[in-house]
This record gives C-alpha cells, sequence and structure tokens, in this order.
C-alpha cells in the first residue's frame, strides 16, 4: 500500500483527520453491506445483543447500551428495536418487555454475524494483531488525553 506522506510527514499528520476518514470509510463500508441484507447497523447492534444475551435483556437494557453507540441516541434505537420487532426478528414480551429472537431472526442474525465476519476480515487485511492492538490503545489514549469519554466509560 502506498501511504498519503513519509513517515516523517506522517508524525506530524492530525489525529482528528484521520480517526474521523477511518471511521467514515468504515461506517460506510458497514452500513452499505448491511443495507444490501436488509437492515440498518442499529438493528445489527440490537439483534447481537439479543442473541449473544446468557439471559433476556429488556428493551431498556438494550436501548440504554446502544443509544451511545455512534451517538445514536434513544429515540433512535427505540425505532430500531420497533424495526426489529417489525421485521420479525425479535419479540418482547407484554409483561417485563423482555427481547428475544424469533426463529427467522436467529436465521437472519447468522446471515448478519457472517457477513460481519468477512467484513472484519476486509478491514484488518495487512493488519497484525500486535498493530491492531497497539491501534485501539493509541485511540483510546488520545480519548482519554483529552477528556473525552467512549462507550464503555
Amino acid at each position: 500500500m502506498d501511504y498519503s506522506h513519509s513517515d516523517a510527514e506522517l508524525i506530524r499528520q492530525p489525529i482528528g483527520y484521520w480517526s474521523w476518514a477511518a471511521y467514515k470509510a468504515v461506517v460506510t463500508r458497514t452500513r452499505a453491506a448491511l443495507a444490501e441484507l436488509g437492515t440498518t447497523q442499529p438493528q445489527w447492534w440490537v439483534l447481537a445483543q439479543v442473541a449473544r444475551a446468557d439471559t433476556p435483556k429488556t428493551r431498556a437494557e438494550v436501548s440504554g447500551l446502544l443509544r451511545n453507540y455512534l451517538d445514536a441516541g434513544p429515540e433512535a434505537m427505540e425505532s430500531e428495536i420497533d424495526a426489529t420487532i417489525a421485521a420479525g426478528w425479535i419479540t418482547e414480551t407484554a409483561s417485563g418487555g423482555l427481547l428475544s429472537l424469533t426463529p427467522e431472526g436467529r436465521t437472519f442474525f447468522g446471515k448478519a454475524a457472517a457477513l460481519q465476519d468477512d467484513l472484519w476480515t476486509e478491514r484488518h487485511a495487512g493488519i497484525p494483531d500486535e498493530d491492531y492492538l497497539t491501534t485501539m490503545k493509541v485511540l483510546q489514549r488520545f480519548i482519554h488525553n483529552t477528556g473525552g469519554r467512549a462507550w464503555h466509560h
């Protein structure tokens, strides 16, 4: 791969721009691929939370966790949960609001999870795990150093 600048020039490049450009490229690619399956990235988040839960989660728990993903917000997540219900992928109990996958949802989740695995492989091509780990630590240090907060804080 040809890089945009020499190493000496790259070291002086603004992290804000390059982290934004990487975000935009990754999110745009992910959302386009999920759209081809007939879903949105936030609907994928809902499905993944419900499918991977050790115990059933309530709507409030799923919405509360996901509303901070990419600044989605509580209204958007409520709408996306409603959309996964309308699609027939999850159900919600009348008492307690527990969410669970339908058989169709489990099948669709399998397809979407396989796509996410393919996207992961695509994004990580030519990037050793050690470099990825360093990148994650550096980005988290930038967040810490600037007084920012990530979803897990």
